[in-house]
């Protein structure tokens, strides 16, 4: 039987054959997400990937789940060094997730699970790990849906003119605070609407587009999805925003805290459904959440600080938590507070749980991974949720989420609940990572440094 696409904007193989034949299509990206949350992969000939590669597959190198973010191999990773001659993985082709990139010309993306030659599965890669949480909730009866909410900075100078300026000074496309301003939207509504557009001919449900805080700083919201769908979706937008900027002579960027002023999140909107679409999160009799709803939250709250390294993959991500800036610092819950590292919204069948910990550089199923992860635990375990945040979260009691990486990392390496839920293989592979980032940083000189010390020191 053919594989169903996702919906009838997405391709069937047949119709990505008759494409190809016909010469409409004459590029497949075949394409995986990484440990860095990037796409990468390979652009294939439309008539060899016909003739070759749908039915036999491709490979691809396995240090690229083994590498800086400078694409650099590091030693200290199981899966791929020099002593094991870098071996290949196989792409393991979702062919749910056929879709055009219009904008690219004759140009069609397939994403992609990873396995090892021997035919075994690379657990540690970003979708294999979030497949086996989802996997742990099917087993349950249950499925999980969510949105992530990315926001992002745009300037007006290319990637190059950034780059050269050593992305200091660079123009923002709005010189102003935004947020939901529509005279700010409209601004740079070209390069919003060509987004919003062309991801919609891509096979996502696009919701709406708002300015944000920072200066040049604006959101495009998609539609809730299954977990995975979400991740897929996530990735190709990030990929496809920097695309469709670049040919604008513009540029984004998803870093977490790229100036002083406000950082840029990823917000995450998390549900669970029964497998027939039935509520588990509300109970309409009584009009409130049910138990399991309870212990979910609960869940998510009690691993948060030992999983932020999933929410908070990078040394600059942790520059965004600071009091009174949207940015949680304080692990606790709220009904509609945006002081909490969670908010409840939403009765009945939209009853959810905002995770306001990812920031916007966020590896997407890392990041959804851990909090489906967190919050099944606490289903499992029947955890109890603590009492509900009122006020000012950020001058609370409230214990706090790791203020650095190295706080994060410790916390990710030495927790029992992260071996439980993730495995041995997953938590030294992402420990490794963390290593291999700060000991990079901290060998680096600073501007801050040079600022400070070259005459006064």
């Amino acid at each position: 039987m053919e594989p169903h696409p996702r919906n009838a904007r997405m391709l069937t193989v047949n119709q990505l054959t008759s494409a190809i034949q016909s010469g409409d299509i004459d590029s497949v990206i075949l394409a995986f997400t990484d440990m860095q949350g990037r796409l990468q992969g390979k652009v294939i000939h439309g008539h060899f990937f016909l003739d070759t590669v749908l039915g036999h597959g491709t490979e691809g190198c396995n240090y690229l789940l083994a590498v800086d973010t400078e694409m650099n191999t590091v030693d200290g990773y199981a899966m791929s060094s020099w002593e094991t001659g870098y071996g290949d993985m196989v792409f393991d082709l979702d062919l749910d997730t056929i879709r055009r990139l219009p904008y690219r010309e004759g140009t069609v993306m397939i994403q992609s699970d990873l396995s090892f030659t021997t035919g075994e599965l690379v657990n540690v890669a970003p979708r294999s790990i979030l497949r086996a949480q989802s996997a742990k909730a099917a087993e349950l009866g249950l499925k999980a849906f969510s949105g992530t909410e990315l926001e992002f900075v745009i300037y007006n100078e290319s990637f190059e003119s950034a780059g050269l300026k050593h992305y200091r000074d660079l123009v923002p496309a709005n010189q102003y605070n935004v947020d939901y301003s529509i005279l700010g939207s409209l601004r740079v509504e070209p390069l919003l609407r060509d987004i919003r557009n062309t991801m919609y001919q891509a096979g996502m449900v696009v919701e709406s587009a708002k300015g944000e805080c920072n200066l040049g700083q604006h959101e495009i919201a998609f539609r809730y999805d299954d977990v995975l769908v979400t991740a897929d979706n996530h990735s190709v937008y990030k990929l496809s925003a920097k695309e469709m900027a670049s040919q604008r002579g513009q540029s984004v960027t998803f870093m977490a805290k790229p100036n002083q002023r406000e950082g840029s999140s990823c917000h995450i909107h998390m549900s669970l459904r029964g497998e027939d679409g039935g509520l588990v999160f509300w109970d309409e009799e009584k009009n409130e959440r049910t138990p399991l709803y309870d212990h979910f939250i609960a869940g998510v709250l009690a691993t948060m600080r030992e999983f932020t390294l999933f929410y908070a993959p990078n040394i600059n991500s942790y520059k965004r938590f600071s009091e009174g800036s949207f940015a949680p610092t304080a692990v606790a819950w709220g009904l509609d507070n945006r002081t909490c590292s969670v908010r409840l919204v939403g009765k009945g069948a939209s009853a959810r749980l905002e995770n306001r910990l990812p920031g916007a550089d966020a590896n997407p199923y890392l990041a959804l991974a851990a909090m489906l992860a967190g919050g099944l635990y606490g289903v499992a375990n029947k955890l109890e949720l603590p009492a509900r945040m009122d006020g000012n979260a950020y001058t609370s009691d409230a214990e706090h989420v790791p203020a650095t990486m190295q706080e994060a990392r410790d916390l990710f390496a030495g927790s029992a609940v992260a071996l439980e839920v993730f495995g041995e293989d997953v938590v030294k592979h992402y420990t490794h990572y963390a290593d291999v980032e700060m000991s990079q940083f901290n060998a680096v000189v600073t501007d801050w440094e040079l600022r400070r010390g070259f005459e006064r020191h």
